[in-house]
């Protein structure tokens, strides 16, 4: 009979550090040196590169592992972003990066999942908290400051402490009307924005694993808005159809960890969503959720379709079928920033770009926008309803200003009737008059007419 000691079940998060680390029989609370797979910067990438100056060096551990996105800033506005993006551009060329993506590519965890960058059971980190999106693909993904990113320029690691893990099960199918934002705001107004801070959340249950990588990124990250340190959702065979479809990566070209059975968990949270209603976060915390409905007929003067979160194809396509054969209304400027180029190109392909811009939205190039407090300010007294992940004072303009979190049905919603509404509401209106349409079409026809 064998003596050999049998391994612990480990979480997803204790496989991911492990394999980054070379580490084994890791627990929660354990702190190593952990080798990323990619480090990603964006705009202020400048803040990186002036250290390396201070310091002297002029070397990378792994060129290849650095990605360089100019997102938060794009184009550049004033003489001191287009010296940064300059910088930017002339290190990136020098030191032989071909993981630079300029100004039109749009925002750094789109583009680098499209292009193939982000994979199942890497260890990713990012100059930017919203970097737990990566776990749409089953990576690990985490924000950090720039000083780490510069260390891991030069060093190729990092140190990290293994993360206690919380599972999220949600279950049962959404109402008409309701959304992957909406689910992700119920549990970050249930949870609170400390509820898993410095956990890694690991969600699964019927609802998560039927949807689309787009709304597993709004799953992870929207996780950021309660603490989390990264999220996952394990891969499957809709993750492998985006990895190969739209991000061209081999099926040999990756590694899936899943977590095992028995894990320990601090928490296993559990949310049945059947009957769950549109949600929104007023101002001014992104935990200060409530129903749709308790708020509806609140004023608005500007709706913003975009960020990480929520300018995805499928986002934009949702906005577009609720705006379809409407307008928005008059004294709301409803702006549309797609999440990349890519996004934009399919969009327009499609007739969705076409659907929104008929209704009344601007669209702008691809990029952060109004997210990053680039473009779409509000005035003194002002309200946006926004699909981006915060709603802080001041974040997009005045700090007498308010700003609304909603998905992007309720945003295409309100848009139209210049208040707050449940997105449900406009869907059945627009079902029953296009029903009466076709009945008035049949009886012309049987009229002989």
């Amino acid at each position: 009979m064998s003596t050999e000691p049998t391994e612990a079940p480990r979480t997803f998060a204790q496989k991911a550090i492990e394999r980054a680390s070379g580490e084994h029989d890791l627990a929660p609370g354990q702190i190593v040196d952990a080798y990323p797979d990619l480090y990603m910067s964006h705009t202020a990438s400048w803040r990186c590169i002036r250290t390396l100056e201070r310091m002297g060096v002029d070397r990378l551990y792994d060129r290849d592992r650095v990605a360089m996105v100019m997102d938060h800033i794009s184009p550049a506005m004033n003489a001191k972003t287009a010296a940064d993006h300059q910088l930017c551009r002339t290190f990136a060329e020098r030191m032989g990066i071909t993981n630079f993506f300029d100004v039109q590519a749009g925002i750094a965890h789109i583009v680098l999942m499209e292009n193939g960058l982000v994979r199942p059971g890497q260890f990713i980190i990012g100059t930017d908290s919203h970097s737990t999106i990566y776990g749409a693909l089953g990576a690990f993904g985490t924000g950090v400051g720039f000083s780490e990113i510069t260390a891991a320029w030069v060093t190729g690691k990092l140190w990290v402490k293994v993360p206690e893990s919380v599972r999220i099960e949600v279950d049962g199918a959404l109402p008409v009307g309701s959304y992957a934002k909406d689910v992700m705001l119920k549990l970050i107004g249930d949870l609170g924005a400390d509820g898993l801070t410095y956990c890694s959340a690991e969600f699964g249950g019927s609802y998560v694993t039927s949807r689309s990588v787009s709304e597993r990124m709004t799953f992870c990250n929207l996780a950021m808005e309660m603490g989390a340190k990264n999220a996952y959702v394990a891969p499957d065979a809709i993750t492998r159809a985006y990895l190969h479809d739209e991000a061209g990566v081999p099926a040999d070209g990756y590694e899936v960890l899943l977590p095992d059975a028995g894990a320990a968990y601090r928490d296993v949270v559990r949310l049945d969503c059947s009957a769950l209603t549109p949600q929104i976060a007023v101002p001014h915390t992104v935990d200060n959720v409530v129903a749709v409905d308790e708020v509806s007929g609140t004023r608005l003067d500007q709706v913003f379709i975009g960020s990480c979160a929520n300018a995805k194809y499928d986002d934009l396509a949702i906005a577009a079928e609720v705006l379809a054969g409407h307008r928005v209304a008059r004294g709301v400027r409803l702006v549309v920033t797609p999440a990349s180029s890519a996004v934009m190109a399919k969009a327009s392909a499609t007739g969705v770009l076409a659907t929104l811009i008929d209704a009344g939205a601007m669209i702008t190039n691809a990029g952060c926008g109004a997210c990053a407090g680039n473009g779409g300010a509000m005035a003194d007294g002002e309200a946006t309803l926004s699909t981006a992940n915060r709603n802080f004072q001041g974040r997009m303009g005045s700090y007498q200003s308010k700003i609304f979190l909603g998905s992007p049905a309720t945003a295409a919603a309100s848009a139209i009737r210049g208040v707050i509404t449940n997105p449900a509401e406009v869907l059945a209106e627009t079902r029953t008059s296009r029903v009466a349409a076709a009945a008035g079409a049949g009886r012309t026809e049987g009229d002989g007419s």
